[in-house]
């Protein structure tokens, strides 16, 4: 009894001390696109890079929870096991291209209506559990500016979804559809298909990188 009266002093001491900040944990939730972007130059890789540089390593931990394929369902379907038990405080959603995508290449898309009852769900899901959320529309498949991608129709809906979902659920909206329209309006004068942000009209090149790593960075204040 003695010794715990002698030692109480000094753990109290103890936690009353200044602790150092946990980093900020930040989960980029998504298909193949995430899941690249914690590659070599990938958008992620690139942030990443940057918070070294400047010595921000130690107020951020970036996350990258990116499967090729997936679609919002298998987001929710790994939900608990790839995000809620990680403990992040904001998680980034870029998801909706294969959605779209696998509609016409495979059969196997998902329909609007569904879409945006899961999307809500998710982000629904991950406020409950005290989380911050940002949402991120689609940004092509095909890169052509004058409307004959052939999904361009879809796309332009499924990401009207996408703001709604946000809005309404006051989440942030990272809005890469409008952002690559007005970077190939602007560098697109030939209206390829591919090689301007991406290097097949859907994934990241080094210039598409480089744009959504300064987006991300801006919206989510890693500066």
């Amino acid at each position: 009894m003695i010794k715990f009266l002698t030692a109480f002093p000094f753990l109290m001491l103890l936690s009353l001390s200044p602790q150092p900040d946990r980093p900020k944990k930040i989960l980029f939730f998504g298909d193949s696109i995430t899941e690249m972007g914690v590659s070599e130059n990938g958008y992620i890789w690139r942030i990443n890079k940057m918070l070294q540089k400047h010595g921000l390593d130690r107020k951020f931990e970036l996350i990258g929870s990116g499967i090729g394929g997936n679609k919002i369902y298998d987001l929710l379907f790994r939900l608990e096991a790839d995000v809620l038990d990680k403990k992040p405080d904001v998680v980034v959603i870029w998801i909706g291209v294969n959605d779209v995508w696998h509609k016409s290449s495979m059969g196997t898309g998902t329909d609007a209506d569904k879409f945006e009852k899961m999307y809500r769900g998710l982000v629904q899901k991950l406020h409950k559990a005290g989380i911050k959320v940002y949402c991120c529309t689609p940004a092509c498949i095909g890169e052509k500016t004058d409307n004959s991608n052939s999904q361009d129709g879809d796309l332009n809906e499924y990401s009207k979804m996408i703001r709604r979902v946000a809005s309404e659920n006051k989440a942030g909206l990272v809005d890469f559809r409008h952002d690559f329209m007005e970077y190939n309006l602007a560098h697109n004068p030939s209206n390829l298909s591919q090689g301007i942000l991406t290097y097949d009209g859907v994934h990241l090149n080094d210039t598409g990188n480089d744009l959504v790593a300064t987006k991300m960075r801006e919206i989510l204040g890693i500066r």
